[in-house]
């Protein structure tokens, strides 16, 4: 198995023949308005530009994995995220509550069994949904909580697609009860204008680092402008706690390979250990 990290939460899993591109935002720099608006910089989204790999990643993209796209969730699926896989009408995979939605916009929609958290074929192999809590409080009524993905594959090691969502006795329960071996967790300590995090910060992942004993990749990191945490300041975190070894957080246009238990992590691009 092996993870490109695009940006944000975009990344794509390369399982054998197969490539999926993940909750794809693939809009140029600043072409998305403001995620906070009382921070007096209202920056517009995302903050960076696709690296110069994203062209050679989506040209290999076999199928799409949709996390959620509702409720103007554009970090996930954009417009222009939207526009590519119309055009390229590549099969996208999700629940049946996003279903509808994607097929009014014209995509080739492939939705996963109604039943939550049992196990579904997903191509040789099996993937099941894990519920998300993309914020608690108030601001959680507001938002599209999505679901995560566990998946399994012959020959590859088992993979856990957090989705955004906050740390919470759900999830920390899947992660001592299943212990993927390589797990992809949201980072960056989003938080809109009002009310807490809505996806896991710092301190969360850390957490979630040491319940887990596999590799965890952080992503949704320096892309998106209400996501302060940056990924020195988590490398370094990782360090401290003495989990430096087992908790990445990829440069956008990195390559990571993932092999099976123990679980190494490394760098295809330079073949270096991350």
């Amino acid at each position: 198995m092996q993870i490109t990290q695009l940006r944000n939460a975009t990344i794509v899993l390369h399982l054998g023949s197969r490539h999926i591109l993940v909750d794809p935002m693939l809009a140029p720099k600043g072409a998305l308005p403001p995620l906070r608006l009382l921070d007096g910089k209202r920056l517009r989204n995302p903050v960076v530009e696709l690296p110069a790999q994203a062209d050679a990643a989506l040209a290999a993209v076999t199928h799409c994995l949709i996390t959620h796209c509702q409720k103007g969730h554009f970090d996930h699926l954009d417009g222009h995220g939207k526009q590519w896989l119309r055009q390229t009408q590549t099969p996208v995979i999700c629940t049946p509550h996003d279903a509808a939605y994607l097929r009014q916009r014209g995509l080739n929609v492939q939705p996963l069994p109604e039943a939550h958290e049992k196990p579904s074929p997903f191509f040789e192999g099996n993937i099941s949904t894990v519920r998300c809590t993309h914020g608690e409080g108030v601001v959680g009524r507001f938002m599209e909580h999505g679901v995560g993905y566990f998946i399994a594959m012959p020959g590859e090691p088992t993979l856990y697609l957090a989705g955004d969502t906050v740390l919470t006795p759900h999830i920390r329960d899947f992660v001592l009860r299943h212990q993927p071996q390589v797990s992809v967790v949201p980072a960056g300590g989003a938080r809109l204008d009002v009310g807490q995090d809505i996806i896991m910060g710092q301190d969360e992942v850390l957490e979630f680092t040491h319940l887990s004993q596999g590799m965890v990749v952080a992503n949704h990191l320096e892309a998106i402008s209400h996501c302060p945490v940056t990924r020195a300041d988590l490398r370094a975190a990782a360090r401290k706690a003495g989990l430096g070894e087992r908790l990445c957080a990829p440069e956008d246009g990195q390559t990571l390979l993932c092999g099976h238990q123990p679980v190494v992590l490394a760098k295809v691009s330079d073949g270096q250990p991350q």
